[in-house]
């Protein structure tokens, strides 16, 4: 119970966690009206769209992907990307990510459409590392936060011990160890058989890892595959 308690309150500071104000929450309104803003996306890889676009021109033009649909929360950029970083080094900031990653818009109406969450893995070595899944904390805690969320289950998709990391990769092999990455759970099929599915994750980079998951999910038998991100990585720019 103290240990529950230190977590609790290591995630809800005095200070905010941007601007360093005092407003007794990780992040204060202010911060949140100048930064966090939601944006319009693509739904297809939840890229943030130029005004009058309704999808990116990559999702345009190569028609539909095995995401039913993704969402992300904010861009994976300052001030968000640290706090992406303090998730990774302290489950307890799971609890306050969950509570913004739960005004998404867009989302009530996909988890009315979903029958179950499921975290994206770590690898085993990466878990031994760090102690936890990010990715199963962010779900859990946004149960928490919407109760009438559908169930979230870890271990139904797995990653395998071998796989290469992402980011050594690139992007055109990205999609390809993925695909190899992961595996579904064999005793798990019937739970996924004919079910609408939601991934979950903390942070979207290329979507290879996101699209190689639901592409595997789809082949077990899932109905349909979206996404849920806490942060997505911005389109790189033009100079």
């Amino acid at each position: 119970m103290k240990d529950l308690l230190r977590r609790w309150l290591s995630a809800w500071p005095a200070s905010c966690a941007v601007c360093a104000g005092w407003p007794a929450r990780p992040v204060c309104q202010d911060c949140l009206e100048r930064q966090g803003r939601p944006l319009p996306r693509c739904p297809g890889c939840a890229l943030a769209l130029a005004p009058g676009l309704e999808r990116c021109t990559s999702c345009s033009q190569a028609g539909p992907g095995p995401l039913q649909q993704c969402l992300a929360r904010v861009d994976y950029a300052h001030p968000w990307s640290a706090l992406v970083a303090r998730l990774k080094r302290d489950p307890a900031w799971a609890a306050p990510l969950a509570s913004l990653l739960a005004d998404t818009p867009g989302l009530p109406a996909l988890l009315q459409a979903t029958d179950l969450m499921l975290p994206i893995p770590l690898s085993p070595d990466k878990l031994r590392t760090r102690g936890y899944n990010q990715a199963w904390e962010l779900s859990k805690a946004l149960r928490r936060q919407l109760p009438d969320a559908p169930a979230a289950l870890p271990g139904l998709l797995q990653r395998k011990p071998q796989a290469a990391t992402q980011h050594e990769l690139t992007r055109e092999q990205r999609f390809d160890n993925a695909l190899q990455a992961y595996a579904v759970d064999p005793a798990a099929l019937a739970r996924l058989r004919g079910r609408r599915i939601l991934l979950v994750d903390d942070v979207m980079t290329t979507g290879a890892t996101l699209q190689s998951a639901a592409t595997l999910l789809l082949a077990a038998g899932a109905a349909q595959v979206s996404a849920l991100v806490f942060a997505r990585t911005p389109a790189p720019t033009l100079d």
